[in-house]
């Protein structure tokens, strides 16, 4: 009934293949699987893991923990959040690269709230903490939107987004950016772009705007600015993210959209 908590540890023994961690009165396991390469620990370090399962093996039952999981995110912010933990402010989906990178979309149940930068916090406070515990790890806050183009331009941060034309039939998407922002929109190794992907679970191309002109016979399509002319007859939920991601459903709440977020879906297969 513990999986997917969050725990502090204390690192015992580091061994080639896994890391022993003292959990309460037992030990934890933390296997190469679940570590990310790109941190480094020491004997005696205080760490926060994701209780993953408890397998039984031949000398008892073995306690496996994670420093990748992308629960270890959620519940890192739903420490250092006070509106996160309060449930004003709903963490409705996650896309990671340990060790990387990490985006997070938010969204404000409440009117007048600041999603965004309740989880920023005071000149950055509350997202450098998180940042320190995962030892680095970059970390975009996305506001998330009803609206599936403003939603992707949002997810392409920190790049800065002209225009989203959309394809409904396939979930896919092409984002049109200013020449000299390509390559930040695109972002190492394609990493910008891949993380945007998974946060919104549409497959999304990104093209500087001489390259659409070009492509368009030197004309464009006037830029979408409401979902609504594209697919009128959809609803939120037809735009959740890849299996992986948490799904977004639509609930009719004091006369606006509120999207409904099912955290079991942070127990699933990991990206």
């Amino acid at each position: 009934d513990k999986e997917g908590q969050m725990f502090s540890v204390t690192i015992q023994r580091i061994e080639p293949r896994q890391i022993v961690v003292e959990l309460g009165r037992t030990e934890g396991i933390i296997p190469l699987t679940e570590q990310s390469q790109a941190e480094r620990f020491r004997v005696g370090q205080r760490i926060k893991v994701i209780l993953q399962s408890v397998m039984t093996a031949i000398k008892g039952p073995e306690v496996i923990l994670s420093r990748i999981d992308k629960l270890l995110v959620q519940r890192l912010f739903e420490t250092e959040v006070p509106e996160v933990q309060a449930g004003s402010v709903e963490i409705l989906s996650i896309s990671r690269e340990p060790g990387s990178r990490s985006k997070v979309a938010v969204w404000a149940k409440q009117e007048g709230i600041d999603a965004v930068g309740s989880c920023v916090g005071l000149r950055g406070i509350r997202i450098q903490n998180i940042v320190n515990e995962l030892q680095g790890e970059k970390i975009d806050v996305i506001g998330w939107d009803s609206d599936p183009a403003k939603y992707i331009s949002n997810a392409l941060s920190p790049s800065d987004v002209g225009r989203v034309e959309m394809n409904q039939d396939d979930l896919s998407a092409t984002a049109i950016v200013p020449q000299k922002q390509l390559s930040l929109a695109i972002g190492k190794d394609g990493q910008n772009a891949r993380l945007a992907a998974r946060l919104t679970g549409w497959k999304i191309d990104i093209k500087s705007h001489e390259e659409a002109m070009e492509e368009a016979g030197g004309e464009l399509p006037e830029l979408i600015k409401n979902v609504s002319q594209v697919v009128e007859e959809s609803t939120a939920s037809s735009v959740g993210p890849i299996k992986q991601e948490p799904d977004e459903q639509v609930d009719k709440e004091a006369g606006h959209e509120k999207p409904v977020f099912d955290k079991s879906v942070f127990e699933a297969e990991k990206a």
